[in-house]
């Protein structure tokens, strides 16, 4: 049997499913592209929640003592260690709350290649009809 081509319905079944398979292929390269790309996103707002619990750690490490030892001349120790303990817990909660936020803007969906697969599988579906 042929088409009206001149071409036998295997050898064009045979081209539509190499066809289809490139695409499979493109549409893959396509969604690693994108997650690729997302991933960089992200990249930033990490280091920043890294930075923040390390700059949280060190400045609680270092400089709780000196704090609490210059706010006891004051007050209580027990109170001068309670106030340097909230206020470095504040700021540390500020830096990982900013970079939350911006973390959860980075589309972790390739959302380009559903939509192309999508369209690609109407056009499958149209091939075969």
């Amino acid at each position: 049997m042929t088409t009206q081509n001149g071409r036998s319905v295997p050898e064009v079944l045979q081209d539509i499913v190499g066809n289809i398979q490139e695409i499979i292929r493109s549409e893959f390269r396509l969604a690693k592209a994108e997650v690729k790309q997302e991933a960089s996103k992200a990249a930033p707002p990490l280091k920043m929640i890294v930075v923040g619990a390390a700059i949280g750690f060190y400045a609680l490490g270092f400089l709780l003592f000196t704090l609490v030892m210059g706010l006891a001349t004051v007050v209580a120790t027990w109170l001068a260690a309670l106030i340097v303990g909230a206020v470095l817990g504040l700021i540390a909660l500020v830096l990982i709350a900013t970079a939350s936020k911006r973390l959860k803007q980075v589309n972790t969906v390739p959302e380009r290649t559903v939509e192309t697969m999508k369209e690609n599988v109407q056009w499958a579906k149209n091939q075969i009809k």
